[in-house]
């Protein structure tokens, strides 16, 4: 059976989660520290998703220091000089609240989806390791999964696996196949969050026709036991391999996640055949296509409370949210969030509407089978249309 997971409430859960521990500590305190990050809360699986995004950033810098072609990043001195340095590093952390509460929501979201459908979450790990060894991907990151770990255990240095990525993924399938009834309840999980910050699991999993209010209502922090921390913990979480952070990605598994937000019901739309013919031919879309009409979406946006926010927005990829994250990555970019932020950068390249619009056509709409009517499309329409001043 499909668990429906109500993504708008989950974004608002990781925010008000965050904001609420930030509270705390830096009421008294100026910055976060690596060690403070593995005893920051009662689920060690939050803090090290935070350590986790941590080294993502470390690695995205290092992989602009390797694109420098005066240096020899291969020479093995070098690599353990950086070796060394990340060591250096780990026990320098040191992160204000402005820069640390995005994080710390952002490992709570993607606990949820850990405890709530871990299938679909370690194929999501399985395909970020695309481009290097599947095994040495997840030897690299294994130490960052603390629930739900015997799922890709005994995976990593296993004889008899190819190193193909589908090879993995049956090799998963089997394993959960097989230990499906002895996994942790996902409710025992999410007692660790819900105890820190009240989480409501009818509404987490409920369909919604009517608008979820944005705002969640809080409970006390119940005591928690802190986590003793060796002192070299941070540096053991060193990863010598590319670490890439979590995705949410669904490929059809027996446990399939569907973030469903009910929309506004919306009026059919009907714009006259000359309107059209006004349009540049480049940008004309046949009546009987499935691709989005640029002109009917351009007008659409300009008649709702949208008008007002054209060229409101800057880079694209700055401005999405958890929430949206979660939904195009898995609804409009077949799980692939790599697939995304590409298809960002192409449309921050356009120089209008219009010409936006047909590139999304062209990539994206026919070979990923996008439905124009369906939500996520509306979304993501609604976030190009701030992106530009002009329909052109």
């Amino acid at each position: 059976m499909s668990i429906k997971i109500n993504s708008k409430y989950l974004e608002n859960y990781a925010l008000g989660f965050a904001k609420k521990v930030c509270d705390q500590y830096f009421s008294s305190k100026q910055y976060m520290t690596g060690a403070e990050i593995l005893k920051l809360t009662a689920s060690k699986q939050v803090n090290f998703f935070v350590i986790k995004s941590l080294f993502e950033a470390w690695h995205v810098e290092l992989e602009k220091l390797k694109s420098n072609p005066f240096f020899d990043y291969r020479d093995n001195s070098v690599h353990q000089a950086l070796n060394e340095f990340m060591n250096v590093l780990s026990r320098s952390i040191k992160i204000d609240r402005g820069n640390f509460e995005p994080l710390l929501g952002e490992a709570v979201a993607f606990s949820v989806i850990l405890a709530l459908d871990p299938l679909s979450f370690f194929r999501g790990e399985i395909e970020k390791s695309s481009g290097s060894s599947v095994n040495d991907f997840l030897k690299g990151n294994e130490k960052y999964y603390k629930w739900n770990h015997s799922l890709i255990a005994n995976l990593i240095d296993r004889a008899g696996i190819s190193q193909s990525p589908d090879a993995y993924k049956e090799a998963l399938r089997l394993n959960f196949e097989q230990q499906k009834e002895q996994l942790t309840r996902p409710e025992e999980y999410l007692s660790e969050l819900k105890n820190i910050f009240h989480l409501d699991l009818d509404i987490l999993f409920e369909r919604i026709s009517d608008k979820v209010e944005d705002s969640i209502s809080e409970e006390s922090v119940q005591t928690k036991e802190e986590v003793s921390v060796e002192e070299d913990v941070i540096a053991e979480a060193i990863v010598e391999e590319d670490v890439v952070a979590p995705a949410y990605v669904n490929d059809s598994s027996p446990e399939e996640i569907q973030e469903t937000i009910e929309s506004p019901e919306k009026e059919e739309e009907h714009f006259a055949e000359e309107s059209i013919q006004n349009l540049p031919s480049q940008y004309k879309v046949a009546p009987t296509a499935n691709l989005i009409d640029p002109l009917q979406a351009w007008e659409k946006f300009e008649s709702e409370q949208y008008s007002v926010m054209k060229g409101s927005v800057g880079e694209l990829s700055e401005n999405v949210g958890i929430n949206q994250r979660f939904m195009f990555t898995k609804e409009l970019f077949d799980g692939n969030p790599d697939l995304m932020k590409h298809a960002l950068k192409s449309i921050d390249k356009c120089d209008s509407f219009m010409s936006a619009i047909t590139l999304i056509n062209e990539r994206y709409v026919g070979e990923l089978n996008w439905d124009k009517n369906s939500e996520a499309v509306d979304e993501f329409l609604q976030l190009v249309f701030r992106k530009f001043d002009q329909r052109g």
